[in-house]
């Protein structure tokens, strides 16, 4: 369940640093275990050695309606990413690197102006691969004001060590689940197991925040939203995602099930991605959905 440390909270937050820094070098912050000396100057699976890169900062009025609601999401998009997915729609920023390396100091105040300009959110995107830094920055923040929940916007390929350092940490998680299916993982984004270690990352964060729960206009404060994107020819195994979501989440889980699938990047080297999503491949996804008790459609 979710833990509240109140005043304590950055204090607790101080005394764990060290231990998401040593996940860091050798690094074993997600799944990938790639062991990179990223604090000697090594770049790990995700192309990323011990700075934070960033490619934009700013409100965001698109994310799902409890996220954005009415004056934005406080997005800080991260460069570089654990997933290598050959449709990524966002490919410049998460295989191409592209963006700039900015201090601790400098998110930290970047997160309060956010916050002073309306957000109702902190919300990292794609931030497995930095997490210590970030929430170094995140303690900064903390110390100097901040009060809004903070998002862990990320593509679902995180593991137990690093989510567990983060209970109490974070109020809302926004995974992706991607596949329901290993070898169609390997395939598309370069990873392995990821049903296996997606599913228990999941878990994980239900534990920690439960189901999702909304102020009195319709923002988010705390709790689980999944993302799953359908894609053509069932190719994403979207039935196995949400039966697991329906039949092992104990409790309402919130769902965005997204149909913007379009060929991007390498895309057009598979013969079930080279095409757009027909809508009755989406809709047929959404009728399961829809059969499935525990879940609450959200978009």
């Amino acid at each position: 369940m979710f833990l509240d440390f109140g005043p304590n909270k950055w204090r607790i937050l101080r005394e764990r640093l060290p231990r998401l820094y040593a996940l860091l070098d050798p690094c074993r912050l997600c799944p990938r275990q790639c062991g990179a000396r990223r604090m000697q100057g090594e770049t790990g699976e995700c192309g990323v050695g011990s700075e934070l890169v960033i490619s934009s900062i700013g409100l965001h009025f698109g994310e799902e309606s409890p996220i954005s609601s009415r004056r934005g999401s406080g997005t800080i998009f991260l460069t570089s990413c654990n997933l290598h997915c050959v449709f990524c729609q966002n490919y410049p920023i998460s295989q191409m690197a592209e963006g700039e390396a900015m201090t601790t100091a400098e998110i930290a105040e970047a997160m309060l102006g956010l916050e002073h300009s309306g957000a109702h959110n902190i919300n990292w995107v794609s931030p497995t691969h930095v997490v210590p830094l970030l929430m170094e920055a995140y303690l900064l923040a903390g110390e100097n004001g901040l009060s809004i929940p903070l998002v862990y916007n990320t593509g679902g390929y995180d593991s137990l060590e690093t989510l567990r350092l983060l209970d109490g940490m974070v109020d809302i998680y926004m995974p992706d689940m991607k596949y329901g299916d290993a070898e169609t993982a390997r395939r598309f984004s370069d990873v392995e197991d990821y049903p296996l270690h997606n599913q228990a990352a999941i878990r994980e964060m239900y534990r920690q925040v439960d189901a999702l729960e909304l102020d009195s206009g319709g923002a988010a404060r705390r709790g689980l939203l999944v993302r799953h994107l359908v894609l053509p020819e069932n190719t994403a195994y979207s039935e196995v995602v949400l039966s697991f979501l329906d039949e092992e989440i104990s409790g309402p889980v919130d769902v965005n099930i997204m149909d913007q699938y379009r060929p991007c990047y390498q895309a057009g080297q598979f013969r079930e991605l080279e095409r757009p999503l027909h809508g009755e491949e989406y809709q047929a996804i959404i009728q399961i959905a829809k059969s499935k008790p525990s879940l609450r459609l959200v978009n």
